[in-house]
């Protein structure tokens, strides 16, 4: 039996660039302080050079999947792979990807930096902080919630109700212990202890600002209509009430400018900001994808989880807030995720099962279909692996065929660009071929909230409607009342499934989505509506990752990957 090697092996043996050198081939010079070098591999972009940049009529790919299952699907390797295979075929193409989140790679999933030969590398440094992103934002957050409590404890003089606030703290870890916490315990006179609760950064409210806003001003300005609480007249407390939007924004000065690194083929790849998409918007920043627009031909960027989730809100939330406009879809698929959706067990996905792969395919189609209803065209790129045979791979294809949709079979992981040159040219001539005027939203600003969520819960859920609460009607009416109606809906929802029940595999119908919570997030400008058992703080499985992570004896990472 071939013994290939592990993801870490082939990042180790690759012959990486410096960065300058790479950053080069877009003529981007060092002296021209376009970049600040963080070490050899990694660099941040100079906003006083992005600014300098003209508008090019670069085209937007995006790369989303069907329902991942543990059987795993490979978007962010495949968007490595087609960035690779563009440039191979003689395309100028950017790759830009979200930043790991420590939450999975210490919980269960292990690194994001795509896999096999279709990397971004240094991969050690991706997964494990990085450029301090993270951590900027972790701090930025967490100093509106010292601001507040200050507020508080020194006379309260915005007459905050303690009962009516909002603003959660964060962490970048899963630590289900920090779901429901109190806090001002310690007997001091003016402590009045309250209930708190943390979520992970990821779904941090100031993430999303970090990955919607346009420049640093906007950044600043979406800070501070950040609502932290609410006054004991009802009235709205504002991040820029309590003064906290300045240092926030200083905070978070270095962090918003894009980092760079390369591919294992020594192309570009900007890596920033990283929002989950089952409980956040999922999308890289708007600033990173606007510059590679900019800079190149191509720009391949991907949206987390399947399409029903993170493209769902790359096309309604992204695309709407940066004035974007895709070229195509790229929708990844794999035989194993497929048969798994047929009902076969991870273990038994080694073995040749047509009929529950073609019992698993309307989940695909469904995908496609949702794809589809935004007026956008879509290719379908089967992620290959060692123990899909040919008969599965036809029936893929075919199935495609009967829907007029392409499908390529891509061999990135094991052959790097190379394995997607077919799924590269097709891209091309999607891209060349299409009428970006037919992209269209699912909803428009005026469609009411509720009526924003039907249509995402009927038309991309396939639900029968939605299920909500006097409390819920109520609070949807007061932000709409509020003046903020016109913001588009983030659903917050196990991406395990179409609906909010992980359990039901391929594509259920007739269920119903369960709105648990809405909350508002008026800096980010959007809805967030948790629905079902997801939770925006995830707690570690039973034997978590971060129990086989150590450095071996030549100060090496073992276990991450």
């Amino acid at each position: 039996m071939t013994k290939f090697k592990t993801d870490i092996e082939i990042a180790r043996d690759a012959k990486i660039k410096p960065i300058k050198n790479v950053l080069s081939k877009f003529s981007i010079a060092e002296d021209q302080n376009s970049f600040s070098l963080m070490g050899t591999h990694i660099a941040k972009l100079n906003f006083n050079y992005i600014d300098r940049l003209k508008e090019k009529n670069g085209k937007l790919v995006l790369v989303t999947a069907i329902t991942p299952t543990p059987a795993g699907e490979g978007k962010t390797t495949t968007s490595v792979g087609l960035n690779d295979g563009l440039n191979k075929i003689g395309k100028k193409s950017i790759v830009c990807l979200r930043e790991p989140s420590l939450g999975p790679s210490f919980g269960m999933k292990g690194g994001a930096a795509g896999g096999g030969y279709a990397q971004v590398v240094p991969m050690e440094q991706i997964n494990l902080h990085f450029t301090g992103d993270f951590h900027a934002i972790t701090s930025a957050h967490n100093l509106l919630s010292a601001l507040l409590d200050n507020h508080i404890y020194w006379g309260n003089k915005l007459n905050i109700d303690q009962e009516k606030i909002i603003w959660r703290r964060v962490i970048d870890l899963n630590d289900r212990a920090l779901r429901k916490i109190r806090i001002n315990l310690e007997k001091i006179k003016t402590n009045i202890p309250r209930a708190d609760s943390f979520d992970i950064t990821v779904a941090s409210e100031v993430m999303a600002i970090f990955c919607l806003s346009n420049n640093i001003r906007d950044l600043e300005k979406k800070l501070g209509n950040i609502t932290v609480a609410y006054s004991k007249d009802k009235k709205p407390v504002y991040a820029k009430d309590l003064n906290a939007h300045g240092p926030m924004t200083v905070l978070l000065k270095d962090a918003i400018r894009p980092n760079v690194v390369q591919t294992l083929e020594n192309n570009l790849a900007i890596i920033h900001g990283g929002p989950f998409a089952n409980i956040a918007h999922g999308c890289n920043s708007i600033i990173a994808t606007k510059t590679a627009l900019k800079l190149s031909e191509y720009v391949i960027t991907e949206a987390g989880f399947g399409a029903d989730l993170g493209a769902e809100k790359f096309l309604n939330i992204k695309c709407r807030k940066a004035g974007l406009k895709p070229r195509c879809v790229v929708l990844v698929a794999t035989v194993r995720a497929l048969k798994m959706h047929g009902g076969v067990e991870k273990d038994d996905l080694k073995l040749e099962n047509l009929d529950a792969l073609k019992k698993g395919i309307p989940n695909l189609e469904k995908h496609i279909q949702n794809i589809k209803k935004f007026g956008l065209k879509v290719i379908v790129a089967i992620n290959h692996f060692v123990t899909d045979t040919d008969k599965e791979i036809k029936i893929i294809k075919e199935q495609c065929a009967k829907l007029g949709v392409k499908a390529s079979l891509c061999t990135h992981w094991l052959e790097g660009g190379k394995g997607t040159k077919d799924l590269a040219n097709n891209v091309v001539e999607i891209c060349e071929n299409s009428d970006i005027s037919n992209f269209n939203y699912l909803y428009t600003d005026n469609t009411p909230i509720l009526e924003k969520i039907n249509i995402i819960a009927k038309e991309i859920y396939d639900a029968k409607g939605i299920e909500l609460n006097e409390t819920i009607i109520q609070q949807v009416k007061k932000i709409e009342e509020a003046g903020f109606g016109k913001f588009p809906v983030c659903i917050a929802k196990t991406q395990y499934s179409f609906s909010t029940d992980p359990k039901l595999k391929g594509v259920p119908s007739g269920h119903t989505l369960s709105i648990r919570e809405v909350r508002l997030s008026s800096g980010a400008e959007f809805v967030v509506v948790v629905c079902g058992s997801i939770m925006t703080m995830p707690g570690l499985p039973k034997v978590p990752a971060a129990e086989k992570i150590k450095l071996n004896k030549k100060g090496e990472i073992d276990g991450l990957f």
